[in-house]
């Protein structure tokens, strides 16, 4: 056999096999994109709560999904998911967090769908007040469910709802209740993670811009949600916020414990404030701040719900001027607390809405939340409703809620 011979065969044969490796690594390419469209199934039962060891890098990756169950679906909904998502404690640990995407029924469009990223009320901080593991019956169902009807009503208007859980609710680790910077991470993140769902199929397309919108607690994230989205979520493109009675000026309302003499379940709202401050500060000791009646009852916040804690019963039945110990140094509480007020700068334009007979989030700190806000130099509405109390914000809001979310970004 001529050498010439013998070199062509070597070449073809070389040739051939480049060919094959190049093919094979363009089937890789395609079956890796194909694993990314399709999110991980996650697994049954509570243990979806569970992530795995190792985590996704970075905040916003959706970690695993699945179909919701009990009521978490929206009667409004074409498809609600459980997700489990990535991300970051204020101490900047990578961390999971659960929640529920809603989306509307028809085909997405072109951009697709806007997205409303709700952050819910208090409902308590232990794990199984999670509204993703909302159920019949459950201890945190009247926390929960009344939102429903805002909710199928932005599913109709043609907007994705995405609900995060919150940091260390339903997931390991103490809520961090209160606590902004870790609840409007959790607010943001999510919308980052709806956006890795079914992206393969036009149903399950989520956009870009977005709005946020909370009650109470939640109205307090998503204003701290709002004023982390530029520099958090710098390729999601925020349209506005809508905050309902949020909490704020936790540490001036300290100053008005000792007045409260009579039994309150305000006591049990204290008690979890005083928790997810001291997530935040290695100084916050709780054993040396709480009475003994009530540090009696402090270990029910990480077993029951909001409802069981204010019975009379529970922390429910101790008044709010008993709450803290005589002679406690409060100096890192306050300190914490003084961190937790919402009055931040956001680029895109607040609705404010507070109920004018809310024995919860009074009116007069919401007043005060305004004017910091407008001297922030946001663009800020603000509406009061005669006779509102503060579960009923929500529904008394929702006309004009609608009227801002479609100004600002309209759906299909």
């Amino acid at each position: 056999m001529r050498a010439g011979s013998v070199l062509f065969r070597f070449n073809t044969r070389s040739a051939m096999a480049t060919a094959a490796a190049v093919a094979a690594l363009a089937l890789a390419g395609v079956w890796a994109a194909a694993a990314e469209a399709m999110p991980r199934k996650g697994p049954a039962g509570l243990a979806f709560y569970k992530p795995p060891k190792q985590l996704p890098k970075g905040h916003g990756k959706l970690i695993w999904a699945r179909k919701a169950g009990g009521l978490v679906p929206l009667a409004d909904a074409a498809a609600t998911k459980l997700v489990l998502y990535t991300s970051r404690s204020p101490q900047g640990k990578l961390i999971a967090v659960s929640g529920s995407v809603s989306v509307p029924e028809g085909k997405a469009p072109k951009p697709g769908w806007p997205v409303i990223s709700y952050g819910h009320g208090t409902g308590g901080i232990a794990d199984i007040c999670a509204p993703s593991r909302n159920a019949a019956g459950g201890p945190a169902q009247p926390y929960t469910s009344y939102i429903d009807p805002e909710l199928n009503a932005w599913l109709r208007a043609g907007y994705a709802v995405a609900r995060t859980d919150f940091p260390g609710l339903g997931t390991p680790g103490r809520h961090s209740y209160l606590v902004g910077e870790s609840e409007g991470r959790g607010v943001l993140d999510i919308v980052k993670a709806a956006r890795q769902l079914q992206r393969d199929r036009a149903r399950g397309n989520i956009g870009r811009r977005f709005l946020l919108a909370g009650h109470s607690q939640g109205g307090h994230a998503v204003l701290f949600a709002a004023g982390l989205a530029k520099r958090w979520t710098p390729r999601l493109q925020l349209q506005g916020t809508v905050s309902y009675a949020p909490a704020s000026h936790l540490r001036e309302q300290t100053s008005l414990l000792p007045a409260l003499t009579s039994p309150s379940p305000l006591s049990a709202l204290a008690t979890m404030i005083l928790a997810g401050a001291a997530t935040q500060s290695a100084a916050i000791d709780v054993p040396t701040l709480l009475s003994d009646p009530a540090l009696g009852f402090y270990p029910q916040i990480d077993r029951v719900c909001l409802q069981q804690l204010s019975e009379p019963s529970s922390l429910g039945g101790i008044a709010p001027s008993a709450l803290l110990r005589p002679g406690a140094d409060t100096t890192a509480l306050l300190a914490e607390l003084e961190r937790m007020n919402p009055a931040v700068r956001s680029s895109a334009p607040i609705l404010i809405a507070q109920g004018k007979a809310d024995a919860t989030v009074f009116e007069l700190f919401t007043n005060q939340l305004d004017d910091e806000l407008a001297a922030l130099g946001n663009d800020v509405t603000y509406l009061t409703y005669d006779g509102v109390d503060h579960g009923a914000i929500v529904s008394a809001a929702a006309a004009d809620a609608l009227a801002f979310f479609e100004a600002r970004l309209p759906s299909p």
